[in-house]
């Protein structure tokens, strides 16, 4: 049997189980949003049970089902990741569709595809495939290291990129009116590209003669870069899918799925525009759209002098890539707020060399950068203490020490989790 901390006896109103539960985090307290929308839930389901309301709830059943298939056009499933690929053909179920329906076959399918089986028989369930971010870091890595963009590699990688370019609308354009040019992160996911791609696809695609010398790369940069700057929120910074949508309320819906119902700005997000920014000399420190997005880092910067990671584990992560972006971008790498993150970095380098912060940093505020050490989390802290002119510093010679000594054949071997799916939900290794 499951000892009790491993149970769901909250799901269970009998007093052996609530004693069971005991033990399980108090539930947050209802705040006026959350007793609003239980209110109107509670009148809506007794409302259902009035003769004569199935046929309104029929046809939003209806336009609801029309809306969510959709957007599994042009994809390898519903945002083409598990959580929404996983409700999506629950939902088709319970819309009545069989097994032997296409519509259901091909996305239980897209599930399958999802499925890693090892030698020992055992089955593992990736969140979702991710060529396009794995295609332009490697690009990127490779560029940084000095290969030529005019290598058959490199010029393999950018012809590929350009055909991952988004052709059609999305949910985004509500609040963007520029065409279509975002790159997404899987393999088809048309409706959904992010900005954290696109950003990184355009720094790729802007580097080489090609950049300039191919009316096809052109061409796209120019759909990109302006995709990319319809994303800017009113507070200067950039989300990864959409644009103000930034109202917590509604969080406190009761479908809210993971609590993500929103897409803040964030420090991590916005530093890496700034880096790509620097690729193009249209945009330098001095640009409004520049400006406004530095103003949003100030203010989002914590008292001790980090900054949070929404899409990396954590403030390590947050932190590297503002001061990189900042860097990049031409900000004053003396100003104090800097020189403030500089130093959390340095102090929260571990005795080994290296650095590391576990998960639990987006629940306990006292585990900012506190963890054992990892390859990934050293290079993100020394590419923000290099990015801060710290390169010659201690602290910097021996984080490069740690990475070394902890080579393996070519490569580094990483077990803790240091990605960032949903905070508080779920992970990513």
């Amino acid at each position: 049997s499951l000892p009790a901390s491993s149970g769901a006896g909250e799901l269970s109103r009998t007093a052996a189980n609530a004693a069971a539960t005991a033990g399980a985090p108090a539930p947050a307290p209802n705040n006026a949003w959350r007793k609003f929308f239980r209110g109107v839930d509670g009148i809506l389901k007794g409302w259902e049970r009035i003769p004569g309301s199935a046929a309104l709830r029929a046809l939003a059943v209806k336009r609801a089902a029309a809306w969510m298939i959709e957007r599994l056009e042009d994809s390898d499933g519903l945002s083409a990741i598990l959580p929404a690929m996983t409700n999506s053909v629950l939902a088709l179920k319970c819309l009545g569709h069989r097994e032997s329906d296409p519509l259901l076959a091909q996305n239980l399918a897209h599930l399958d595809g999802l499925l890693l089986r090892d030698d020992s028989g055992s089955i593992r369930v990736q969140p979702c495939l991710s060529p396009v971010w794995d295609t332009v870091l490697a690009s990127s890595a490779l560029l940084q290291a000095g290969v030529s963009p005019e290598t058959p590699a490199l010029l393999r990688a950018t012809s590929w990129l350009l055909g991952k370019q988004t052709r059609r609308s999305g949910d985004w354009a509500g609040r963007n009116s520029a065409p279509p040019g975002g790159w997404y992160f899987e393999h088809r996911n048309e409706f959904y590209p992010d900005v954290d791609d696109t950003c990184m696809a355009l720094m790729v695609l802007a580097q080489g003669p090609a950049a300039a010398t191919d009316s096809r790369r052109r061409e796209a940069i120019r759909r990109g870069m302006a995709w990319m700057m319809g994303m800017q929120n009113r507070d200067g910074g950039w989300a990864s899918f959409d644009r103000d949508n930034d109202q917590r309320w509604l969080t406190e819906v009761p479908f809210a799925d993971h609590n993500a119902m929103i897409d803040p700005s964030t420090a991590d997000i916005t530093a890496r525009v700034l880096e790509c920014l620097s690729h193009f000399p249209a945009y330098g420190r001095s640009h409004p759209a520049v400006q406004r997005a530095i103003e949003f880092l100030r203010r989002d910067q914590t008292t001790e002098g980090c900054w949070y990671g929404r899409w990396g584990v954590n403030y390590l992560y947050g932190t590297w890539q503002v001061l990189r972006g900042l860097g990049r971008i031409g900000e004053e790498m003396q100003a104090p707020y800097v020189r403030r993150a500089a130093r959390w970095l340095a102090a929260r380098q571990n005795r080994d060399g290296g650095w590391g912060e576990s998960i639990a940093s987006y629940d306990g505020l006292g585990q900012k950068g506190v963890g054992d050490s990892t390859p990934s989390q050293t290079a993100w802290a020394l590419m923000g203490l290099i990015a801060a002119g710290e390169a010659a510093s201690p602290a910097v010679r021996r984080g490069v020490a740690h990475l070394l000594d902890s080579q393996r054949a070519g490569t580094w071997e990483q077990t803790l989790w240091t990605g960032t799916g949903f905070p508080k939900v779920f992970y990513l290794n």
